[in-house]
């Protein structure tokens, strides 16, 4: 006779794997702080070469215009808002970046946690019916 508990749990870890596994699986491989920083810091590398390339398209396309009229103090403003800007931007990012992946990980460890209990109910309730069998 088919075991409902049993089909359950083994269809719930199916869908598991096939859905989050190999990934939850790195994820909770790191500590929490540590894939936290290291996704934040690789977030914070694409910002500034988003803001680079988006600056240098910014300068080519409309540089001429800029440059006519430039004098020290407009270049030292330019200068300072652009720097605002960037600093601006990465902070938001940071901070956002931050948060996403702790709570990236928080989920992801979870979720492990659940396939693992659910694997060990599936283990004891094969050795259970090994027992009966004998």
């Amino acid at each position: 006779m088919l075991d409902k508990k049993k089909i359950r749990l083994m269809t719930r870890a199916a869908i598991y794997e096939k859905r989050y596994g190999e990934e939850d699986i790195k994820i909770s491989g790191y500590y929490q702080k540590d894939y936290a920083s290291l996704n934040t810091w690789l977030t914070l590398i694409w910002v500034t070469i988003g803001f680079a390339l988006t600056a240098v398209i910014l300068f080519f396309s409309s540089g001429e215009a800029i440059i006519e009229g430039l004098t020290v103090m407009k270049l030292f403003i330019l200068l300072v808002i652009t720097a605002g800007a960037y600093f601006s931007l990465l902070i938001v990012y940071g901070i956002g970046a931050g948060s996403f992946y702790r709570k990236k990980h928080i989920q992801a460890k979870q979720r492990v946690k659940k396939y693992m209990r659910d694997l060990s109910r599936l283990e004891k309730m094969n050795l259970k019916k090994e027992k009966n069998r004998s």
